[in-house]
């Protein structure tokens, strides 16, 4: 097993909290593999990266000789995690739990090692709780409590209705780590609350508080929000890699660094040294395309990403994609700017009947891929390469 200073290095690199230090030094030091757990709800079908920032921890935290749960919430999830939410979020049926389960399960062990990871449903114990049994559950903590987190707080002061259900999904993600009892759990920094909670209900079960590392949510391609499909800013898992890879190109250099902390399974010293390699005159684009490829094999094959590069490597050096891309922000309203209008606004064309025209004569690419539909309209968080003719280029940030 790595030194205690390794594992400390490994476990807090892009974190942004770990509570409590002191306690996860003594633990680590008793020499015994720590039971890490990680909860998921399978609340929708398919990942992207941003998704994957927990469960790469979890890869690294196996690989440091640690036991990973990976917690599939199939209970919770038909409570619905209100969670950053301004509304009762609606629950899911058992049916599309459990299909949704299925996908997630086949996609996490594109990073996670299958044989040393221990797959838990939290069904397997709350399904036999008792009424009695949850509100017992349910006595360990007061409402003033609950309100205590940011959305309950928020959703209370503005007269906006709180289903009691929704007091029950923190208790049970706690009661998670009793049934498990788990010595460290990670979420997100928007799950610090129910992490907290965890810790609680062990104490009042007789059990030794778990540690809790949060993890940060990563921004999309835009570099601002949060990645997210719906706003269009995303890499998904099963994207293709000539997408994959051609996506992770478009970031900014400053975002290729946000990305390898969060993504990258590179070591530490590596990373250093990239660093100090760009601060005197090393190309970012070079590290960014190893970062590609690190993904693209991750999610696919070592070919694959091979591909992915030859195939962007071409068109780089045909003059289809310049080594320098404007940087251009165009604001896409509530509804949405169609195609034209964006090619106007970014300055890619000098009016939107040459726009239209550019788009009929085919000369008009997102991402690589040829534009032909006059009425496309793209939202706000979208962030892509958009190409009129060889050699008009410019990455836009809708806003």
């Amino acid at each position: 097993m790595a030194s205690l200073t390794d594992q400390l290095d490994t476990i807090k690199r892009g974190s942004d909290e770990l509570l409590v230090e002191a306690e996860l030094v003594e633990r680590l030091k008793a020499g015994r593999p720590l039971r890490v757990k990680a909860g998921f709800d399978p609340t929708a079908p398919d990942l992207h990266i941003g998704h994957t920032v927990l469960i790469n921890k979890l890869r690294q935290l196996q690989d440091l000789g640690h036991d990973v749960v990976f917690l599939i919430g199939d209970f919770t999830g038909m409570i619905g995690d209100p969670t950053g939410k301004n509304a009762t979020r609606p629950p899911l049926t058992r049916e599309e739990v459990a299909a949704n389960a299925l996908t997630y399960t086949a996609q996490v062990f594109k990073i996670l090692d299958r044989a040393k990871t221990e797959i838990a449903f939290n069904s397997a114990w709350m399904d036999k709780f008792t009424s009695a049994a949850m509100i017992k559950l349910a006595a360990t903590h007061t409402v003033a409590r609950m309100l205590e987190r940011d959305d309950f707080g928020k959703r209370y002061k503005a007269n906006q209705p709180i289903a009691i259900h929704e007091f029950l999904y923190p208790l049970v993600q706690g009661y998670d780590s009793v049934a498990l009892k788990a010595d460290l759990e990670l979420g997100g920094t928007d799950q610090k609350f129910n992490l907290l909670m965890g810790r609680e209900l062990q104490k009042h079960y007789g059990q030794p508080p778990q540690c809790i590392l949060t993890m940060p949510l990563l921004e999309g391609l835009d570099g601002v929000n949060k990645m997210s499909k719906s706003l269009g800013n995303y890499i998904g898992i099963t994207d293709s890699p000539n997408d994959m890879f051609g996506k992770l190109m478009s970031i900014s250099d400053d975002l290729m660094w946000r990305y390898i902390e969060l993504l990258s399974f590179a070591p530490l010293a590596t990373v250093r040294q990239w660093k100090k390699e760009t601060e005197t005159g090393r190309n970012p684009r070079d590290i960014k395309v190893a970062l590609a490829q690190e993904i693209v094999t991750r999610f696919h094959t070592p070919a694959a990403a091979a591909s992915a590069l030859a195939d962007f490597e071409t068109r780089f050096k045909q003059g289809e994609i310049p080594a320098d891309i404007a940087e251009v922000q165009v604001s896409a309203g509530a509804d949405g700017i169609v195609i034209a209008s964006l090619l106007k606004a970014a300055a890619l064309t000098a009016s939107t009947s040459e726009a239209l025209r550019m788009i009929a004569q085919g000369g008009v690419k997102i991402d690589g891929e040829k534009v032909t539909d006059k009425t496309l309209k793209l939202t706000a968080g979208t962030t892509a390469v958009v190409q009129v003719g060889k050699r008009k280029f410019a990455r836009v940030t809708l806003i």
